[in-house]
């Protein structure tokens, strides 16, 4: 049981990347379960993740303010998505 908690169990590194990442691309099952039980017992972790949402907002707000029609080259996020599931 305990190897399989362990498994189970992120740190709090890697429960931040994993905040970053969900908003670029959706979080695998395990990733969410995962998330969801760190965040549950971490106050650190869940206020980070309050405060990445709140700065993603704001950002969709500024963009859709100040009419941006820029994306991302399909190379370029293919190889950030690549970077992100790395780690």
């Amino acid at each position: 049981m305990e190897g399989m908690m362990s498994k189970m169990m992120l740190s709090c590194k890697k429960a931040t990347e994993l905040i970053e990442k969900q908003w670029v691309v959706r979080l695998s099952m395990q990733e969410n379960i995962q998330l969801k039980m760190h965040t549950t017992m971490c106050s650190a972790c869940k206020e980070y993740q309050k405060q990445s949402e709140i700065i993603e907002r704001v950002l969709e707000r500024m963009n859709t303010k100040a009419n941006f029609t820029t994306t991302l080259a399909p190379e370029i996020k293919e190889k950030i998505i690549k970077e992100l599931e790395k780690n």
